[in-house]
């Protein structure tokens, strides 16, 4: 780790969250164009909450770890140089009645933190999911549960519509009706008796709802994405970690499993964190009567929280989101990736808009028949295409698509990256093989996508070989049963565009099966597999 800042204008910023079971940390670099990068991102189990609910105040021993797990934390962030600490405490914090005890002692780690309401926690919560997901208009339930506290709002991709915070959690359930069951089975009689106080609790948030409008759900916090990590693991479903969806039949069938365990075979579960064993059908209690009386046949999970909710709120908050306000969760995330590499954007934008002409003339002739989600995709490849530059210009097409896959993405997912990063990948030098490694996951159907697609850009980015835009035009069109144009409108010379157009043209010609003469400003200059050295045209 290094604390010295890329450039003098940047700002390292670390949020912490001082939740009921754990505390979690995300150091953030905020660049000036703007964009942000995560650095480095921490969380340690404390169980700060494991009596209060109980006895009403924070447990000596819970205080001394959670002192010092957040100096180890303020620690991590003054090696990376954080110019500000921002921290907020939850549910356990806001219960207890020691807790301005508490909170002195946290300040003698340097951190002021700041106990937040219930309603300013669900805030953060959908500020944090809806900032990575691409659901526009839809109506969506987005659901936190905690250790403490149970988070539920309503709302599109813009704005919400209710904030709920419930005094429910996965502690709190657990140490309620489950103390004496800790070790062994929980018997289906306490499941049901744990299921109506649950549904008690709920009802009034749920008649403020209106639920039945819901179109999507989606569930943040660790014990969410435990169960559906432990259906995953269980049922086989396969797919990424990053798109699972637990269905409700799903749940049933595993809190049935983790009912029938005592605590020591629980732990032993697939996919289950032992450390959240003792607590996670209190959890799972929750998830499922909010799943049933919102008739939710299934939930798509989110990695992002209130700590995520923190930075948007942030970036909000100081005007650095302004240039992003019209954008898709999609163009931003895109946006900010190619900024963390410098690309060059006016390149980017060029090459982008190129292709797209590309594809929609294609398409009228029919060389394609791929749809709006594709062209979306070909237009994010485009800019992103040169992001491996920023590892090195030799390979960069392959870096560009080591870094397109592994970044985060928002808004996206994964067989969406990964046609991404391919299309990247093969925008240069050769063609995508049918067996190709970097696109084993993907369909038949992707796959071809990736290599039309890739055409495309490969052909666009040789029509802005000098990168100062000259072509502001390029069509295709048919000509005959074999041949098609590709006719260009250009400001000034090209020939190293035409030279780059002919030096791929074979490829073309191996993927639709047709050769391509390209016409610039009326004159008609053939660049198929058979034409004229380069000398000649020019």
């Amino acid at each position: 780790m290094a604390s010295e800042k890329l450039r003098s204008d940047d700002r390292v910023l670390a949020f912490i969250d001082l939740g009921t079971n754990s505390i979690r940390m995300s150091v953030v670099r905020l660049k000036a164009n703007p964009a942000y990068t995560i650095l480095r991102e921490e969380k340690e189990i404390v169980r700060l909450g494991e009596h209060v609910f109980k006895k009403g105040c924070l447990q000596k021993k819970s205080m001394k770890r959670a002192v010092l797990v957040c100096q180890k934390f303020v620690e991590v962030a003054n090696a990376f140089g954080a110019d500000e600490v921002i921290a907020v405490a939850t549910s356990a914090t806001r219960a207890a009645k020691n807790k301005l005890e508490f909170l002195e002692e946290l300040q003698k780690t340097g951190l002021n933190v700041m106990v937040i309401s219930g309603k300013e926690e669900a805030r953060l919560v959908y500020l944090g999911i809806a900032s990575g997901v691409h659901i526009k208009n839809k109506k969506t339930i987005f659901i936190d549960i905690g250790g403490g506290s149970t988070e539920i709002v309503t709302g599109n991709q813009s704005r919400y519509c209710s904030t709920n915070s419930l005094e429910l959690g996965a502690i709190r359930l657990s140490r309620m009706f489950l103390s004496e069951h800790i070790e062994n089975p929980v018997p289906t009689p306490v499941y049901k008796t744990m299921k109506k106080y649950v549904r008690n609790e709920i009802q009034m948030a749920m008649e403020h709802m209106n639920h039945e409008e819901i179109e999507l759900a989606i569930g943040s916090s660790g014990t969410i994405i435990n169960l559906a990590e432990v259906a995953r693991k269980i049922f086989k479903n396969g797919g990424s970690k990053k798109d699972i969806v637990l269905k409700q039949s799903d749940l049933k069938e595993v809190i049935a499993v983790l009912c029938s365990l005592p605590l020591n075979e629980r732990k032993k579960v697939p996919g289950i964190n032992a450390d959240r064993a003792d607590i996670i059908i209190g959890g799972a209690v929750i998830l499922e009567t909010i799943m049933e009386d919102c008739a939710l046949k299934e939930i798509m999970i989110s990695h992002r929280s209130l700590r995520h909710g923190l930075l948007i709120d942030y970036l909000q908050k100081n005007g650095e989101n302004l240039q992003f306000k019209n954008m898709s969760v999609r163009e931003m995330s895109v946006l900010r990736l190619g900024r963390s590499c410098t690309i060059d954007e006016c390149h980017a934008n060029n090459v982008a808009s190129l292709a797209l002409q590309l594809f929609d003339s294609a398409y009228k002739i029919k060389l394609h028949s791929l749809g709006d989600a594709e062209r979306e995709l070909l237009k994010y490849s485009a800019l992103l295409h040169d992001t491996g530059k920023f590892i090195s210009f030799k390979d960069h097409h392959i870096h560009s698509h080591h870094i397109i896959s592994h970044a985060e993405l928002l808004g996206f997912n994964q067989t969406e990256i990964t046609i991404i990063a391919n299309i990247a990948r093969f925008h240069r030098k050769r063609v995508p093989r049918q067996n190709e490694v970097t696109m084993a996951e993907l369909s038949e159907h992707s796959r071809m996508t990736v290599a039309i697609l890739s055409i495309l850009l490969k052909f666009a980015e040789k029509l802005d070989r000098s990168h100062i835009g000259r072509v502001k035009t390029a069509r295709f069109k048919k000509k005959g049963k074999n041949k098609v144009t590709l006719s260009i409108c250009s400001e000034g010379g090209c020939d190293l565009e035409c030279w780059g157009v002919e030096s791929v043209a074979s490829d073309f010609e191996k993927m639709f099966g047709r050769g391509v003469k390209l016409c610039v400003m009326g004159e008609d200059i053939s660049t198929s597999s058979d034409s004229r050295s380069h000398n000649e045209i020019t």
